[in-house]
């Protein structure tokens, strides 16, 4: 490769540098980027000059100069990659080891005219950010669903008679049994989900993302784990409130994620992938619970090692959050050059990158946004059954006339539909453009089906049909998956980007609140008709609200199809931290 001479003067510490480079650059083996403008390349410097004021020469070969912009920080890396441009600018990201050693170069942030982007490089960065994030994200949201859905497993291996979660009338013949408790204690979860989604919001966009979730996420195992401890039901309700409050930051914490490192096309199937943990959780719990519940004699209740159970595994992932990068602009996992490709494929769909101020004319833009809010209600109605499910579901299918480990098992199907069918439904509006919200629609019905099938059909020794039905609520998984994508898709500018997520959070709280208040266990012998009918009137607002939403952003996009504007603005526009009302460039997915 041919040697290149170029000056660097240090102006400050750890301040800016002008550097000289050439005018006239041949390629060569490095990658060829267009330069659309004459904005320069910001760059990060890691370390700084040991000569300051100094001339660096790198070696013996001069050519006309021309100046460009870099700016230092205080790191080392050993890598050593260089950038030609067509303007004859130059942009270099690694470390000289035999020329400067101490001055290493990491490109942090592109300028504002748009590159042209090698679609192998593009390609090895998409496939290193699915490697490092989804499994992460996988087992962390399963972890959240596994955690709130031990209840319904606990409570058929002990849990309910030893805290007194459920009370007998023995005035009534036959006797009556109230499970108020054991609504309230699956309620009280998202109550504390409710509170602490906003705090944690706060923290996630003020601190670094590693430094929130890792301690977040260790405290949460330390709760969890404690459940075996809790000796009332009054005691339960207390674990269950802060359990949900030191969750809520997972969910918020991924939306934002998957908005930040992801295109619009690849975040509708990279949500489902995440969002898939629910059903892989499920399958994998029941697993779990079901191999727990033949333990007889122990120091504990099968509840109890349940519980100790789900709480190491989660600290053990509080770990790992400890790894996870804020944004693409420190992925550790990607080089210099990479990061520069990973951010400037965010440029197209103008979502932007992690900014962590916080915008007020953004807060108020998000409390009057109708799309905000129809995503929100259609996350409410559309989550409702999962509170009846995750915290009765064992229960339900034991009372269509199963044991106790039948109906574990029996939760398999649903958790196989909800683990198949998300990322199937991500991968099909990740292929076909504009159908999240017809595709959404579609999955409602199965759902609906499956109630009016547990509903009115017969219910004895072993029946199938109840078992079938309530498989097909599995299919509310694509549903709220595909409900979260809307939300992270259709929305931009950091701070209005976290309002949409908490508001998508706090209205999958109140969904989950509700649902377990309609499981009234004295309508058992009439096949809990208010849980059943309550449950199809959301999934019909589901729909309508789904309806509402498609025909705004429809109509949206084309009013900003006809506007003509220029393509090279839209470039300049896409890091600026502007809402998706500020930047007429950006287009909503439907």
């Amino acid at each position: 490769m041919p040697g290149y001479y170029y000056r660097a003067t240090e102006t400050e510490a750890f301040g800016y540098m002008s550097i000289d480079v050439p005018s006239d650059l041949e390629a060569g083996p490095w990658q060829r980027m267009h330069r659309c403008g004459a904005e320069v390349f910001e760059t990060l410097i890691k370390g700084g000059l040991k000569q300051p004021n100094a001339s660096k020469l790198l070696t013996p070969t001069s050519f006309p100069q021309e100046s460009a912009i870099i700016k230092m920080t205080n790191d080392t890396t050993r890598d050593s990659r260089h950038t030609a441009l067509d303007d004859g600018s130059f942009t270099v990201s690694g470390a000289y080891d035999k020329y400067a050693p101490s001055q290493a170069v990491k490109l942090e942030t592109i300028g504002e005219e748009a590159l042209a982007i090698d679609p192998v490089i593009e390609k090895r960065v998409l496939q290193k950010i699915d490697l490092f994030l989804m499994p992460a994200m996988v087992i962390g949201y399963g972890l959240v669903y596994y955690d709130k859905a031990i209840l319904g497993s606990a409570a058929l291996f002990g849990m309910t008679g030893d805290l007194h979660l459920s009370v007998v009338d023995t005035s009534f013949t036959p006797p009556k049994t109230d499970t108020t408790r054991l609504s309230w204690a699956t309620s009280i979860f998202y109550f504390g989900q409710l509170i602490g989604s906003y705090p944690m919001t706060y923290l996630l966009q003020r601190f670094n993302t590693r430094w929130t979730l890792g301690p977040v996420v260790m405290i949460w195992a330390v709760i969890c784990a404690a459940t075996a401890g809790v000796t009332t039901w009054q005691g339960l309700l207390v674990q269950r409130f802060f359990l949900g409050f030191t969750e809520s930051v997972i969910p918020t914490a991924f939306m934002t994620t998957v908005s930040g490192y992801y295109t619009q096309r690849e975040q509708a199937l990279r949500q489902s992938w995440w969002f898939s943990g629910t059903g892989w959780f499920t399958i994998i719990g029941c697993a779990l619970n079901y191999g727990f519940a033949q333990i007889q004699g122990g120091a504990l209740t099968p509840w109890q090692y349940i519980y100790v159970l789900a709480g190491g595994l989660t600290f053990l992932f509080g770990i790992w959050c400890f790894f996870l990068p804020n944004s693409p602009l420190t992925a550790w996992f990607l080089t210099p050059e990479e990061r520069a490709v990973a951010i400037e494929r965010l440029r197209q769909g103008q979502t932007g990158v992690k900014n962590q101020n916080i915008k007020t004319a953004q807060i108020k833009e998000a409390l009057l946004d109708a799309k905000v809010w129809l995503v929100a209600l259609t996350m409410a109605s559309g989550y409702k059954v999962n509170g009846a499910v995750s915290g009765f579901g064992p229960l339900i299918v034991s009372t269509f006339g199963y044991s106790a480990l039948d109906s574990i098992l029996f939760q398999f199907p649903l958790g196989a539909i909800c683990a198949i069918g998300i990322p199937v439904a991500g991968w099909l509006c990740s292929k076909y453009r504009n159908i999240r919200i017809p595709v959404l629609i579609g999955c409602t019905l199965p759902v609906i089906a499956g109630f009016v099938i547990i509903w009115k059909s017969d219910w004895g020794h072993r029946p199938i049909a109840p078992v079938v039905g309530y498989s097909l609520i599995g299919f509310f998984g694509p549903v709220v998956s595909l409900t979260v994508t809307l939300g992270a898709s259709n929305v931009a500018g950091e701070t209005k980007k976290s309002f949409m997520a908490s508001a998508v959070f706090v209205a999958y709280c109140v969904g989950n609140i509700v649902g377990p208040q309609l499981v009234k266990s004295e309508t058992k012998p009439q096949h809990y008709p208010q849980l059943w009918t309550g449950l199809i009137i959301c999934y019909c607002i589901t729909i309508l609200s789904s309806l509402g939403l498609y025909v705004i952003l429809y109509r949206e996009n084309r009013r900003r199809d006809a506007l003509g504007l220029d393509e090279n603005e839209r470039d300049r526009l896409a890091f600026k931290d502007l809402t998706d009302k500020e930047n007429e460039h950006f287009r909503y997915v439907l």
